[in-house]
């Protein structure tokens, strides 16, 4: 050990656990599995694109049991903290 000397790095041939031996696509790129059948995951767009693409995203999606059932659940849990506060719901019927 020198005093002026650098020590150098050592080097090994390492190949992750995960990679393919076909070499296909970056063995470190973390990717959601997922990705590939979404369209609100891409390039960069500006607000009104990233809108639309989520918008058209919830309306090909054929899960509309789930989409109710959240409509639901927030529904209640509002109508719950609208009676812990002691708001008059009489407003909204008619008279």
């Amino acid at each position: 050990m020198g005093i002026l000397k650098l020590r150098k790095n050592k080097k090994f041939s390492y190949t992750p656990r995960t990679y393919d031996d076909k070499g296909e696509g970056n063995p470190f790129e973390i990717k959601h599995k997922f990705d590939e059948f979404r369209k609100t995951v891409g390039p960069n767009k500006g607000i009104k694109g990233k809108f639309n693409d989520a918008f058209d995203d919830l309306k090909s999606n054929p899960d509309n049991e789930a989409n109710k059932r959240i409509l639901i659940i927030v529904a209640v849990l509002v109508l719950v903290f609208l009676f812990i506060i002691d708001f008059d719901l009489s407003i909204f019927l008619p008279k």
